[in-house]
This record gives structure tokens, sequence and C-alpha cells, in this order.
């Protein structure tokens, strides 16, 4: 990522360099794996950290006059990223600037847009990027699939006006395509990444995973493809997979024919934590450097209970899936980062992000120090941003946000933030409460 150039006229823009602030007295959690460090110093200029020291260490000269804020010991944690959202599954823009807003203003200062309406994405990507309106930083994905999977409604809703399969963002993949051109195409709408969803198979999904690198883009994919399996799909050399309960399709009880015909799930073979199968997965996820997207509390979503008993236990039961592999994926040293595919109420004050934060803690039994960590550097490395975002140090752009709680004692204290710093820019969480009250 690139700086704003200075004198943006935009309401929401990053300060131009040269533009310097002094935080003192934090307790800083920089994400790197150090421990807390109380008493320090954060300078900003522009949109990037230039300086991170001890309070009673001198000030850079240019910092000597700067403005300065006093944290008086509050908590800060690098911004935070939301590894899986969509934003335009139709597309409406209110609904995502308000989604948008919410986020910033919560300390989330980037997300992965997991495939959607691209015509749409990418007007808010640049609407963030400049300054026009308030939100994350936004890297997205152009999706790849078989040919069956384009009946799916949702396709014809991102690609209104086209044909879905037949557009740069959401492409068709048939032994006859030329996958060179289909990854410029996709790389054409400034994705980030492609997006590998359904219906193709192990040697498809390496071939085009293959070409996505070999013109410098990230390939994001299902943890099954259907048929490629999740140790076909780790094996293809994706960088991450999404949704830990199609990891549950390692080894399947029947053969894997396509997405809309799921063979069953053994839950209580995996409900131990122990599967062998998986063990061996994660240790090869673990020596690759794959990232699992887990999205392990979507199924305790309102959308996904639905309003069935049938429904409300098939979600239960999912959601206990995902507690256990997760944490068994953790335990395996394997990267998880902090996706969710749904988003709370558009009246809760806080985004769902917050609630996969506390999954993995209270669910799985992931110590709060490493859920921060999937919910920064590793979040970070997932979008291919590792080396602007994801810890507080110099060099990096200054985003961070702060906080009146320990967030190492309880990960439900990121619900004390009292502002975001994002880009340099600071967005006051009183802010965004008078606007919506």
């Amino acid at each position: 990522m690139t700086d704003l150039p200075p004198g943006a006229p935009t309401p929401w823009a990053a300060p131009p360099a040269g533009t310097v602030t002094v935080y003192r007295g934090a307790t800083l959690f920089d994400g790197t794996g150090a421990p807390l460090r109380p008493n320090t110093t954060i300078v900003t200029d522009g949109a990037r950290l230039h300086t991170v020291t001890g309070d009673g260490d001198p000030l850079p000269p240019h910092a000597a006059d700067a403005p300065q804020v006093d944290l008086d010991g509050r908590f800060v944690v690098p911004g935070l990223v939301d590894t899986h959202q969509h934003l335009a599954t139709p597309p409406d823009r209110p609904v995502a600037e308000a989604v948008l807003r919410r986020l910033v203003f919560s300390g989330v200062t980037a997300v992965r847009d997991m495939a959607d309406d691209l015509r749409h994405i990418g007007d808010l990507a640049r609407a963030t990027l400049v300054g026009e309106i308030p939100g994350p930083d936004i890297r997205y994905a152009a999706l790849m699939a078989g040919p069956s999977f384009f009946d799916d409604p949702r396709t014809h809703e991102v690609s209104r006006g086209a044909v879905p399969g037949a557009v740069p963002w959401m492409q068709a993949v048939t032994p006859d395509t030329d996958l060179t051109i289909a990854v410029a195409l996709a790389r054409g709408t400034h994705a980030a990444a492609i997006k590998v969803y359904a219906d193709l198979d192990a040697a498809t999904v390496a071939a085009v995973t293959a070409e996505a690198h070999r013109q410098g883009i990230a390939v994001w994919a299902h943890a099954t493809v259907f048929p490629a399996a999740p140790g076909e799909v780790v094996a293809a050399g994706v960088d991450s997979v999404s949704h830990v309960t199609l990891l549950a399709f390692e080894n399947p009880t029947e053969p894997l024919s396509s997405y809309k015909t799921k063979p069953p799930v053994d839950h209580d073979r995996l409900a131990a934590g122990d599967a062998p199968e998986l063990a061996a997965l994660f240790a090869e996820m673990r020596r690759r450097g794959t990232v699992l997207d887990a999205t392990a509390s979507m199924w305790t979503s309102d959308e996904l209970r639905g309003d069935t008993a049938e429904s409300t236990e098939r979600a239960a039961r999912n959601a206990e899936l995902a507690a256990a592999v997760t944490a068994q994926a953790h335990r395996a040293g394997v990267d998880v980062c902090t996706g969710t595919d749904h988003e709370t109420a558009p009246d809760d004050p806080f985004p769902a992000l917050y609630g996969e934060l506390a999954f993995l803690a209270g669910r799985c039994g992931i110590p709060a120090a490493d859920v921060l960590r999937s919910a920064t550097l590793v979040g970070a490395r997932a979008a291919g941003t590792e080396a602007d975002m994801g810890s507080v140090e110099p060099g990096k752009l200054a985003n961070f946000a702060v906080l009146d709680e320990n967030p190492l004692h309880d990960i439900g204290n990121l619900r004390t933030i009292t502002f975001t710093v994002r880009r340099g820019r600071r967005l006051d969480r009183a802010e965004f409460e008078k606007d919506t009250q």
C-alpha cells in the first residue's frame, strides 16, 4: 500500500506527511509477540508510525513541539483485521457504508472482502482509502469456480447486467479456460487475490494457484472446493483456507462430488479434537504457512441459527464442530486469522468480529494474546499486508486502537475502546456513539 498524497481534500483522509502526533503513556500490545509494554510513547507522522519508545526516552527532534495525547496507561493494540467480509452481496451502498463506519470506529482498520460485486467493492475500497467515507482498508478477491456453481442466486446478485461466470470478478473455469488470461482479467479488477470457491478438482485448483502466484497475487480458497478435498487444496499451495467446518471433509465418508451435494459429516469423531487425519493436515498447513480463516463463530449468527428446531440444532452442532477443530488447529501451531462471514444487526454497537474473538477465546480456549495476534498480525498476513499492518512498529501504517481496559485479561474489553487511529487519523468512539443515538 502507499501513503495518500499530501493535502487530499477529503473529510476522512490520512493526515499528510509532516503532521506529527505524540501518544504518551500507552500500555502497548504491539502484536510482535512481545509482552505488554507499559509507559510507551508512540509517534505518528502522517499515515505512518515513526517511533515507538519508552516514555522516558527523548523524542525525535521533529516531534519535540508536536501535539501530545496522554493515554494515562490505557491499552493500545494494533488495528484489527476482519478476514472474511461480504460487503456487496447484493450491493447496497448505504448498508455497506454503515458496516464500514461501525468497523473502523470499533478498531477494525482492514478487511478482506471475499468475493462480491467488485464494481461496487472497488469504489468502496477507493472511498475508504482516500478518505471520502470512514472505514477500514479493503482488500478483495475475484472469484473462480466450476460452471455448475453459477446457478447459485448469489452469483446473479453480484453480476447484475452481465452473465455470472463470464465477468472478470466471477469466472467459470473449465478445461478450456486460458488461465493466464483469466487471472489477468481478475487482476484487472484490482483484486488482491483469487478466491477459489467450488466445483473444481485438485489439478485445476493447483493450476489456478500456480498461475495466480506467477502473476503476483494470492489465492484464498474454501477449505474444501468439492471435489478437491482439504488436503488437496493445501497441497495446491493456496495462501489461506476459509471455513473450519469444511475441514471435516478430509477423508470423507463418501466421495466428494459438488458444492451442492456434500456428504454427511461425522461430528462425533471430530468433536474430540484429536482426529488423526486433521493432525496430518494441520502439520502440512503449518509447514507451508497456510492460514486458517476459521469463521468459527458464524454458526452462532441469527441467520444460520434460523427459526426452526432443525436449523437451530444444525447450527449448534456446527458451532461445536467449529470450536473443536479450531482448537485442534491452534494446538497444532496453525496460524488462525479472524474472519466473520456475517455481521451483527444494524443497531448493535459493535461488529461481528468481536463475537469471533470471544468465540476463539471462550469456546476454543485460545489465550487472549494469541487471539489478538490472530486478529492483527496473522490477519494482516492473510490479507497480504503484513509489511504495512498487523503490529505497532516504526514504518508501518499508524493503525491502532486505544482501550480503557486490558484485553489480555478479558477479550471482551475490546468494548472499552475510546478511539481508533487509522492511517494516522484519530476517530473517537464517542463521535460514533453520538451519531447513532
